[in-house]
């Protein structure tokens, strides 16, 4: 049989399973094993420590009033994952379908939840939780696991990571968007070949692995096109500026900021034609200096501000530096570190400028050791703290918008405050145009029985005058 009529009959058997989580995760998972060329889970031991990658793997949890007790991670590899599994069932027919016979409705089994419901996705936020609380009773020698999943039988399979191992946040992997994986995308070979990585070596989807890598390649050609153009008599600080220029280009075509490969494409048609080069890039960057419509491009772009294209010298190129300029441009500047501007930024500035304005580049480890701990962990525990609040305030039966509106206004109040003003007394300007804009929102998406406007509404504000096109401008 060939992987592809493997993988479709996988997925035509598991697709038919359902409401059976404890019947059926360990056979799903084994399957999924052998589908994706990972190892299979193995026997476990008397001595739990040698337990690495098993069933069911025993826990103790820390109680906070010092007592303990047990539980069993649904499967469970050391230095890889914790898995948690559900399994849910798909809609039931509707109770009030019309039938044609008068034959007793058969017994439905909803599982953990039906899909598609709000049930459903409670369970699954609630199962990652459970997972996140699995891997925090682990014992401290076998370290936070890269990787929590969450499973439900024959439906998805939801992945999240912390390749840091400090278990401070499991983030979607590899984004927001794309973090479940139906069971229909096994038929997709990047999919497979994800979570054969997860099993067998989980670090290496690391995205900074990947940055790091891109990074170490492009710096290489980028001293290359450097020595190149310094060789041909052009001074070290104007080559950094045109780089950075570049470099910058790039970056905003791999973002969006700019039309999407319009700078390497430019690049591309330049072929053979190196003496357009120097004034077709100066009017691209002009355009980008001032906003506006660029012939170059034939397309209207944004402008960037901060200075970097006030300078729109561009340098002339021979063909051999056009070609490595042409590579960069072809790298994904999404994956790639900002060091790479760091350095050529201090490139840019001579020694003593350099030193009289304090232009050092700070490398991304010194910059997360003091911003973790004095901003993003104490962040993270207040977003902990909101998520916890809203969890509550949802079973009490608070209409969800008004648990959309708590949770924002946690989070304005936060973020949204002076200098010498306590975090629970916001900026007036932005705290209000903030709530004039998500009431009025929620408003209208829930309508006025859920949430009421307040008075502020018939005021004005900041040069809005709050009246009846409000919400359609905004």
């Amino acid at each position: 049989m060939s992987e592809s009529q493997s993988v479709a009959q996988f997925i035509e058997r598991w697709a038919a399973s359902g409401a059976a989580e404890r019947a059926n995760y360990q056979l799903f998972l084994s399957e999924l094993c052998e589908l994706i060329g990972a190892q299979h889970p193995e026997p476990t031991k008397p001595d739990i420590s040698e337990n690495a990658y098993v069933f069911e793997r025993d826990v103790t949890f820390q109680n906070p009033d010092g007592t303990t007790s047990s539980g069993r991670i649904d499967l469970y590899k050391r230095g890889c994952f914790v898995l948690e599994a559900k399994q849910g069932s798909e809609q039931a027919e509707a109770a009030n379908e019309l039938r044609l016979s008068d034959a007793p409705k058969k017994k439905h089994k909803r599982g953990t939840a039906t899909r598609g419901t709000k049930s459903w996705d409670d369970a699954m936020v609630k199962a990652r939780g459970q997972a996140e609380q699995y891997a925090k009773a682990l014992p401290t020698d076998e370290g936070w696991p890269p990787f929590l999943i969450v499973v439900d039988v024959g439906h998805s399979i939801e992945l999240f990571s912390d390749f840091t191992r400090s278990g401070k946040t499991y983030l979607h992997f590899p984004d927001p968007g794309s973090y479940r994986i139906r069971l229909d995308q096994l038929a997709n070979d990047d999919q497979r070949e994800k979570l054969r990585a997860v099993w067998a070596d989980p670090l290496s989807l690391d995205p900074s692995r990947r940055s790091a890598k891109v990074t170490r390649e492009l710096a290489d050609r980028l001293a290359r096109l450097a020595k190149s153009l310094e060789a041909s008599g052009d001074e070290a600080s104007r080559v950094s500026q045109f780089l950075m220029r570049c470099l910058f280009t790039m970056f905003a075509e791999d973002v969006d900021l700019i039309p999407a490969a319009s700078f390497t494409e430019l690049l591309e048609s330049l072929r053979g034609d190196t003496g357009n080069f120097p004034e077709m890039v100066r009017s691209l960057w002009e355009s980008m200096d001032t906003g506006g419509f660029s012939p170059i491009l034939r397309a209207k772009l944004r402008r960037f501000n901060g200075g970097l294209f006030e300078d729109c010298e561009a340098l002339p190129l021979n063909d051999d530096q056009l070609e490595l300029l042409i590579e960069a441009g072809k790298a994904n500047w999404r994956e790639v570190e900002p060091a790479i501007f760091g350095t050529l930024l201090e490139r840019a500035l001579d020694p003593i400028e350099r030193h009289k304005l304090g232009a050092h580049y700070t490398p991304r480890a010194y910059v997360e050791r003091l911003v973790m701990p004095t901003i993003i962990d104490p962040l993270r525990d207040e977003w902990d703290a909101v998520r916890t609040a809203a969890v509550t305030l949802a079973t009490r039966g608070t209409p969800h918008a008004s648990v959309t509106l708590a949770i924002a206004t946690a989070i304005m109040r936060s973020v949204c405050h002076d200098e010498g003003r306590s975090s629970t007394q916001p900026n007036s300007r932005v705290w209000t145009r903030f709530r004039l804009r998500n009431e009025v929102k929620l408003w209208r998406e829930f309508g006025a029985r859920t949430l009421r406007p307040k008075n502020a509404l018939d005021r004005c504000f900041t040069g809005w005058t709050v009246d009846s096109d409000y919400t359609e401008r905004n």
